[in-house]
This record gives structure tokens, C-alpha cells and sequence, in this order.
């Protein structure tokens, strides 16, 4: 039976493990309920005690292909074999070259594209960051409220999505300028949302380059089509668009940050592509690899042009862990992008349902299976439901069902791109159940 819960969770194995970790790890990590893994396989973990979960997390939208799929497992077993490390900073290998050509077929860029590899998002937009300012020669960066880039001090500069993040490690990078993001439920400039993407446009237009900084000065606009951290909200496909012409109108670079959209989780490559929009660079992280460490920026190959010793990552493009990234973009390429906009179209369509019963629900949204339920007190005043959007996700996993938050109120399903459709009916059927208790205790 999956899910199957044998124990109070957590179990007496788990406990033991979480006092341990509570003595000698960082206590910054934003552990969301006590689950502690022995094993997973596909879209099913087992913890240390024997309860077997369904998991609508993949690891923070990590494990595109699942949890140790075997042509994974295979390409990395087989890889470690050969040869572990040798830095590709300095040396050559075939996996890191391979990895390369394979992304420049894919990346929805104009003219030939090149890679930069490191380990993890937040080195991806700071490759990005970094490229932009040596590439145009100008310093400053726009980026959106409510993004999250990553932690590292460059990125953190444009990170914008909750203080805790930002609180006590300041000054920020200097150069970086926010605008208001499009979120058409809950516009930030309160409009009507037929409106919102227009003004907000508006804003970074004729308020941010009239008032705080010229244009010409800008290298750069970082924006998530979707944007993860903040609430899985779906910028509309025209505002992408404006943005696109805004920026070359300026002679502004766009660099999409889909390290959480991106690698087929949207229902396509990139969630860029559902528009007509053609970046010059794109920051690639998370499902990349099914779990190893990586991050990569891909750019126009006329961007990225910089010198030897400019930038460089000892560990970046691991080899073992490049090996993963061609498994799964053949996994991807094969079946996975097509599984993610059916089964997400279906998982959709069941959250959907929910709101009919669950007066929580204020919004379902997201492509493919990269979907946000936001839920509120009151429909009319949107009024955030933040402590219950929290006894709904604990809900969920005392039932067996992975799920994590994302913005002050919303409810993330990210699960690995293998969910089938009875999964997902499971998953709806679980966070059902939470929402109908959380709704009891409210009353």
C-alpha cells in the first residue's frame, strides 16, 4: 500500500536520528516536518522506520526522474568507475563536452550556445550575474519581488521572497533594483488582473528607469517565469513578452532563472517555452541531474566570451554528476516532459476540484506538474492563510503525502516526473482529507 504509515510519526528510528542531527548540524535548514529517509524509489520514499510515503516534494522539484532510477543509478555507477574527478576547469572529459552539446540543442537561445558548469542554482545566477556585467560592461541588475535566486551574496542580492533570507547578512550587493512581479491573484500593485502584468510592466518602465536608474546602465533582467520560492506564480505569457522587447529596446540582457522550472517539469524543456520568448542566457539547477550536484548557465555563445581565469569552479561539471545529467535528459527527451504535462494536467484538474468543497482554497496554478495551491481565510479579501497553509501540509504528511510550502501560503506540488495518474488521484484524494481537517479545527 502506497502510502503506508506503521508508526507515530516520527518513529523511534527517526527521533533518535533527528536528536543527533539536532546537536551537530546547522540549525539555518528549514526542515518542514520530521521525515527521515532510508530508501526511495520513483515517486515512493521509506523512512528509517518503515513508513512509505508518496512524495509530491522530489526533493524540492530535484528528482525529475525519480527517486535512484536505474539508468541513473547506471550512469553514475558506471561513470565513478572510470574515473571520479579531475576538474574540468583544467582537464577535459567527454561527459562535461557531451553534457554541453546536449544542452545547446535543447536551450530555447538564438545562435550557438555555450555552458558554464558549477554545483548548485545559486552558482548558476551568479555565472549569470557575473557574465552579464563582463559581457555588456555595465554593473547594474533588475530582478523581481518575491524571487528567490539562491543564497550565496551575489544571488541573495536579487533574492526578494521572504526577510529571513536576507535579514542580518547585509549590505547587499550593490547595483541590483527590484520590480513588482505579476502575481494576478494577488497583484502586488492592486489591480484587477486583467491589468496587473501591464502595470507592472508600467512600473519597471516608467517609475525604476525614470526614477532609480537609467536603462542604459542595467546588464541585466533575471526574472523566473514561474517563480518557485515565492509561491508558484505563473508570470502571464504577455508579460514575458514585453519584457523580452523591453530589454532589447534597451539593449538589456534576459536571463531566465528556471533552475526550479526548468528540465521538463512545466510540461516542456523550459518553462520559457510556453511563450514566444528567447533568452540570452539561462540559469539550470535542481532536476537537471536526479539528485547529483549541478548548476549550469547556458548563454549565446556571443555572450560568452570571457577570458580564461574570468570564472571558474574546481567541483563544477563533476563528471559523475554529468553523467547523471545525460541519463536524464534522455529520460526526459523520451517520456518524462510528455508525463509531466499529462499526469500534470490531470493532477490540475483534481486540485481544481477541491476548491468546489474547500473554501481554503482561493487558487490552483502552475504547468505541467509545477503546481501552487494557495490558500486563504476568506475568498473575497484573499486574506493569507499561512498558519493553516502549515497544519495542511503537516496533515498531509501524518497521511503518508510529501508536500512542502512555497510563499507565505501556498502549497507546492512538485513531485518527480514519473507520477502516474493513479498517484496523483492518491495525492488529491490525501490532501482532501488535510484540508477537511485543518477546516474542522479552524471551526
Amino acid at each position: 500500500m502506497i502510502p503506508h504509515i506503521r508508526t507515530a510519526l516520527p518513529g523511534p528510528k527517526a527521533k533518535a536520528l533527528i536528536d543527533r542531527d539536532a546537536i551537530v548540524v546547522s540549525p539555518s535548514y528549514t526542515r518542514s516536518y520530521p521525515l527521515v529517509i532510508e530508501r526511495g524509489s520513483g515517486a515512493v520514499v521509506e523512512d528509517v522506520d518503515g513508513n512509505v510515503f508518496l512524495d509530491c516534494t522530489a526533493g524540492i522539484a530535484v528528482n525529475s526522474t525519480g527517486h535512484s532510477h536505474p539508468e541513473v543509478v547506471k550512469a553514475i555507477l558506471e561513470q565513478a568507475q572510470r574515473f571520479v574527478h579531475m576538474s574540468g576547469t583544467d582537464f577535459y572529459y567527454e561527459p562535461q563536452v557531451r553534457l554541453a552539446e546536449e544542452l545547446a540543442a535543447v536551450a530555447p537561445i538564438d545562435g550557438g550556445v555555450r555552458s558554464f558548469f558549477g554545483n548548485s542554482g545559486t552558482e548558476a545566477v551568479e555565472a549569470c550575474i557575473k557574465l552579464s556585467r563582463h559581457s555588456t560592461g555595465r554593473v547594474n541588475i533588475i530582478a523581481f519581488l518575491g524571487a528567490f535566486h539562491g543564497r550565496t551574496m551575489g544571488s541573495l542580492a536579487l533574492t526578494a521572497s521572504k526577510t529571513i533570507q536576507r535579514r542580518g547578512f547585509g549590505p547587499m550587493m550593490p547595483g541590483v533594483y527590484h520590480a513588482p512581479y505579476p502575481d494576478c491573484y494577488r497583484c502586488p500593485l492592486g489591480l484587477k488582473a486583467e491589468n496587473c502584468a501591464a502595470e507592472c510592466l508600467e512600473y519597471l518602465e516608467h517609475q525604476l528607469f525614470l526614477h532609480l536608474v537609467s536603462p542604459e546602465e542595467v546588464a541585466a533582467i533575471v526574472v523566473e517565469p514561474i517563480q518557485g520560492e515565492g509561491g508558484y506564480i505563473v508570470a502571464p505569457d504577455q508579460f514575458l513578452e514585453r519584457l523580452r522587447e523591453l530589454t532589447k529596446s534597451h539593449g538589456i540582457l534576459l536571463v531566465a532563472d528556471e533552475v526550479q522550472s526548468g528540465m521538463g517539469r512545466t510540461g516542456k524543456m523550459f518553462a520559457i517555452e510556453h511563450t514566444s520568448v528567447r533568452p540570452d542566457m539561462i540559469a539550470i539547477a535542481k532536476g537537471i541531474a536526479s539528485g547529483m550536484p549541478l548548476g549550469i548557465a547556458v548563454a549565446r555563445a556571443g555572450l560568452m566570451t570571457w577570458p580564461p581565469g574570468a570564472h571558474a569552479s574546481t567541483f563544477g561539471g563533476n563528471p559523475v554528476s554529468c553523467a547523471a545529467a545525460l541519463a536524464t535528459l534522455k529520460l526526459l527527451k523520451e517520456r518524462l516532459v510528455a508525463n509531466a504535462a499529462e499526469v500534470g494536467s490531470h493532477l490540475m484538474a483534481g486540485l481544481k476540484s477541491l476548491a468546489a468543497t474547500h473554501p481554503l482554497i482561493g487558487d490552483v496554478r502552475g504547468r505541467g506538474l509545477m503546481i501552487g495551491v494557495e490558500l486563504v481565510r476568506d475568498r473575497r479579501t484573499k486574506e493569507r492563510a499561512s498558519e493553516e497553509r502549515d497544519a495542511a501540509v503537516a496533515a498531509a504528511f501524518a497521511r503518508g503525502l510529501l508536500l512542502l510550502g512555497a510563499g507565505k501560503n501556498a502549497i507546492r506540488f512538485s513531485p518527480p516526473l514519473v507520477l502516474t495518474r493513479e498517484q496523483a488521484d492518491t495525492a488529491v484524494r490525501i490532501f482532501d482529507e488535510a484540508l477537511s481537517e485543518v477546516e474542522k479545527t479552524r471551526h
